[in-house]
């Protein structure tokens, strides 16, 4: 094997460490703008009126409200029937009755609100995961291709060197006719 094509043999290698590195920074350069698309996706700053729907709907579902809830009724009627002479809402409460459904009819809606909020939060996540899952299939098919290109270049220089190889052994095997033929 000749200096020359130990040259073109490295430099071959150079290149295909060259190929390889540029589809590294390549797929790192996507992978930054994938994260940056999936972030301008999050609902960062929420306006107030999904923030109050969001808190009302927490506060509405908790174990704190019903508690709490349940302790003013009890209040509510414990002061209609026992403490008052003259009760502001008697028996059977309808005072109380028109507060119940009035704080359900205003609670229901701003719920609802805060589950759509929820709903929206949950379409973005799955078109997250969508393009997480496409890009993670992209990047299995690059590196499919980086292993055909790897196995390709180093076929082809081990193709190059069995054929110097040869070559070197057919010398050698001149060279040994000859040395048979003229002893001197």
């Amino acid at each position: 094997m000749t200096k020359s094509q130990l040259e073109q043999l490295f430099s071959s290698e150079s290149d295909q460490l060259e190929k390889l590195n540029s589809m590294v920074l390549q797929s790192v350069e996507e992978e930054k703008l994938l994260t940056d698309k999936l972030k301008e996706l999050e609902d960062q700053n929420p306006n107030f009126q999904a923030r109050i729907a969001d808190k009302v709907a927490a506060f509405g579902g908790s174990w704190r409200f019903i508690i709490s809830f349940t302790f003013f009724m009890l209040l509510w009627i414990a002061v209609n029937i026992f403490l008052l002479h003259h009760p502001f809402d008697p028996y059977p409460f309808i005072l109380l009755n028109l507060l119940l459904s009035t704080i359900a009819a205003l609670q229901a809606p701003v719920i609802m609100m805060s589950q759509n909020r929820k709903e929206e939060k949950d379409r973005q996540r799955a078109i997250s995961d969508y393009m997480i899952n496409l890009k993670s299939e992209i990047e299995v098919r690059n590196l499919h291709n980086k292993l055909d290109l790897l196995i390709t270049e180093q076929m082809k220089t081990l193709f190059e060197i069995q054929k110097s190889q040869i070559e070197m052994m057919e010398n050698m095997q001149d060279l040994l006719i000859k040395i048979k033929k003229d002893p001197d």
